[in-house]
Formats: structure tokens, sequence, C-alpha cells
């Protein structure tokens, strides 16, 4: 660089031209390449779409075969930025064959090997150029105006019943067409569904345990009145013994309704008022035969037992 009889070059003679946005024309030219190789390259395996073509829930199209080997379990041998860029291709969107739908497109031959996928209501090519759908679950491909001109309940090609909300864009680009994707995967995920509209794996678990919990606490709730296998019931800080057979009444705020049971809870409660009565004034009657409250008496209790009689000390003589 130096001594040689060349220059260092700035930075004006290396760019020639600034960094500036595209314009409208060449942003949708960019933009139909990509879509372009969308839709003729699986994004998995980087080879040629051929079917069975599938799709995940957001439209993108894949091979299938590139689906199964990405599930299977990865050998040893497999780079882990392979695995990372596959992933990252995914984004956690197909984690079983139910978050895939196959697509099937009505294909016409051109010469000998040029095929073109087209829709069987218009005609159209489906492609860059043309805003295509699928439908779920059966998953046949049409353009989306046709599917808006026909705006029936079942498909035209199999008789397969299917809802508004899954028709399917192939490749969205707007924003609007996303976000509607996007919730109707948040609606399926909160009903136990995955793309394909079949149940999640571990959906039906899910549910089962939450049905198994709710009778649970409803009986821990109610056991103190209603169970009928319980032989005592808490009443206060004792334990009073019920039937067995017959179910122990409510106790509400306003009183117990069953006239048995509140006298006999009035009987306990009167009983345990007064034990903590004589416990705060230490008049336990076991301690209160030992003691008296006139004070010693060596006279009274010269003919009592050594635990009453006591000790009393002789007069001196002078």
């Amino acid at each position: 660089m130096g001594n040689d009889g060349g220059s260092i070059p700035t930075r004006r003679e290396l760019v020639k031209n600034a960094a500036r946005a595209l314009n409208t024309s060449e942003f949708k030219a960019k933009e139909q390449e990509a879509q372009g190789h969308a839709w003729t390259y699986c994004p998995l395996s980087n080879r040629p779409l051929v079917a069975p073509i599938v799709s995940d829930c957001a439209g993108t199209l894949y091979n299938k075969d590139a689906i199964l080997e990405q599930l299977l379990p990865k050998d040893d041998d497999v780079p882990a930025p392979v695995i990372k860029e596959k992933e990252e291709v995914l984004q956690g969107r197909v984690k079983g064959l139910r978050d895939i739908v196959e697509v099937k497109f009505t294909v016409v031959k051109e010469g000998k090997e040029e095929e073109k996928k087209i829709c069987p209501i218009t005609s159209k090519e489906l492609g860059p150029t043309t805003k295509s759908v699928y439908l779920v679950p059966c998953g046949h491909a049409f353009s989306d105006v046709a599917i808006r001109e026909v705006a029936g309940d079942t498909c035209v090609e199999c008789n397969e019943p299917y809802k508004s909300d899954d028709v399917i864009t192939i490749l969205p680009l707007a924003k609007e067409d996303i976000s509607r994707l996007a919730a109707r995967m948040a609606k399926l995920k909160e009903s136990g569904l995955t793309h394909s509209l079949k149940k999640a794996p571990g959906a039906k678990k899910r549910k089962k345990n939450a049905e198994a919990a709710e009778p649970t606490e409803t009986s821990s709730a109610n056991e103190p009145t209603s169970n009928p296998k319980t032989k005592y019931k808490l009443v206060g800080n004792d334990k009073v013994k019920s039937s067995s057979g017959a179910s122990t009444p409510n106790v509400t705020s306003n009183g117990i309704k069953n006239a048995a049971t509140a006298s006999l809870t009035a009987k306990v409660l009167d009983e345990q008022e007064e034990r903590n009565k004589r416990r705060k004034l230490g008049l336990n009657d076991n301690l209160k035969s030992l003691f008296s409250s006139g004070g010693y008496s060596a006279q009274a209790h010269k003919g009592g037992d050594f635990m009453t009689r006591g000790f009393s000390l002789p007069k001196k003589t002078t």
C-alpha cells in the first residue's frame, strides 16, 4: 500500500452511490422475486417443491419429506448450525404431522416436463402473481378471488365442509392476512387443536386432569357438611361424632337449621367455654383438692394424710 507507486483509496472513492431506500417498483420487484423463490423451492431442504407439498399455519410451503426428515431424531454427525438454521425456518410452528396440511394443487402439464399449478375454478395460474389460498382440512388450493366469489361452506372439489377462518393464504404478504392467521392459531391452541384441526398431543389428558380436579375441590369444600362417610365433624376445637349414614346439615352464619344438631353444638360450645374459663382461672378440680383457701391449721389437719397434713415446728421451752 505504500512505496510501490500506488495510493490509498478513500471512502468517497470506494462508495460511489449512497445507500437509499428502494422505491415502489424496486420493492415490488424484489418482493416478487422472493415470492417466486418461495413458490419454487423448499426453505428447509433448498430443493425444488415437488408433490407431496405441505403447509404450516403461516402458509409456508415445504416438501413433505423435508418435514419428516426434520421431525426425525438427528444424527450426531449433523452440524449444530444446520439444525439451528432449520429450526429458525420453522419458528416452532411444526412440532408434528398434525401441524401441517398437505396442499393439493390442480396441475396442468405444459409440454413434456413443465407443469403449472392452476385454480380449478378460474383456471388462473397459482403463483407469486396470484393471491392463492387453500382450505383446511381438505387442503385443496384455489385463487383467493374464486373463494370469495363462491362464498360457500363446502369445498367444490371434495364437498368437505370448512369455516371462513380455515381459508389459509399461501405465502401471505399483507399484514392483515398474517395477523389473521396468527389470531386463528392462537384460538386453536386455546381449544386444544392444531393447524389441521386435529387434537393437540396431551390436550385430552389435560382436560381429564382439569375435570378430575374440579370434583375434588368441590368435595373438599363440602366435606365437613355433606360427606356421608365422615364419622366426626369439627365444631370449634372439638370433634363431635355424627351418624355415618346421614349427611350433616349445613351450618350458616345465621345459625344451624337442624334442631338436634343445634342443641348438640350449643352443649359442646358451653363445655368448651367452661373449660377455657377454668384453664384461665387455674381452677382445676384435681389441683383445687390439694389446697385450701382458708389458710393452714395444724389442729384441723392432724388426722389428714401426708399431702394435706403439712409440717409444724415444735414450740421452744424455756
